[in-house]
């Protein structure tokens, strides 16, 4: 069976600084896999570097989805091709129409999926019964892309997102930062019925509270730019309990 998504050998690069130092990782259709890592262990780079954002250089190694190199695509290619990354802090979109933005997104996946567009009436019905599991109001919807937005909202916003794209592939850069006990319950709960056989999740944080909500089939630990141990949900127990510097390996 082809991984989902195959990750061979990466290094990557920020300007001169190799950050990433030989990651290889596996993700199975139906897995959801956690990294944590002490700050600059290259947790984020490495969610940059999926989703290919600019002035993020792949110096060696290769992306495979489906079987399919993705170091070659734009941004939008790998979205439309069922990537899509949380970010760790989503950006404001000042004069950007929430229901706007979220129907030319579901369109466009339309339309590389083969399908129709969606009519506006059928978004709205759409839109509102997903957003309602989320506690996002209409009034929320009407305005710009996270402006205005609490930290919590704005973390709803990137989950209601990724509910309407349905990727086949979600990777979550931290999305337990900065949220109180409640948004967090809501999030991961929102996260939670997007599990799915045909989908893989790759859940970044730092804190092991997260994992209590969102529980994955395999934990990584990654420090120095290179995964340096793997196991199940125990190892995030175990960093909870005695820190990255008690894991072999992790400095």
């Amino acid at each position: 069976m082809t991984p989902l998504l195959e990750i061979r050998d990466l290094h990557a690069s920020v300007g001169d600084k190799p950050i990433l130092n030989g990651i290889s990782l596996t993700i199975n259709a139906g897995e959801v896999h956690a990294i944590m890592g002490p700050n600059g262990s290259g947790k984020s780079t490495m969610s940059y570097v999926l989703a290919g954002r600019d002035g993020y250089e792949v110096t060696g190694g290769d992306i495979l989805m489906n079987g399919e190199s993705l170091l070659e695509m734009e941004p939008d290619e790998r979205a439309r091709a069922g990537m899509f990354l949380a970010f760790q802090y989503p950006v404001e979109l000042p004069g950007v129409g929430g229901m706007s933005f979220l129907r030319a997104a579901v369109n466009a996946r339309r339309i590389e999926a083969g399908e129709e567009e969606v009519d506006q009436l059928a978004f709205v019905k759409m839109v509102r019964g997903k957003a309602r599991d989320l506690g996002i109001d209409d009034v929320m919807l009407k305005r710009a892309v996270n402006v205005g937005f609490s930290g919590g909202e704005k973390k709803r916003y990137e989950i209601l997102q990724m509910a309407l794209l349905e990727p086949a592939m979600a990777v979550l850069d931290e999305t337990d930062s900065g949220l109180d006990v409640d948004a967090l319950r809501v999030v991961s709960e929102g996260v939670n019925t997007l599990r799915d056989p045909g989908r893989a999740m790759l859940v970044i944080t730092h804190y092991q509270r997260l994992l209590d909500h969102i529980v994955p089939d395999y934990v990584h630990i990654l420090a120095g730019g290179k995964i340096r141990k793997s196991g199940g949900k125990e190892l995030a127990l175990e960093v909870e309990d005695s820190g990255y510097a008690g894991i072999d390996d992790v400095a």
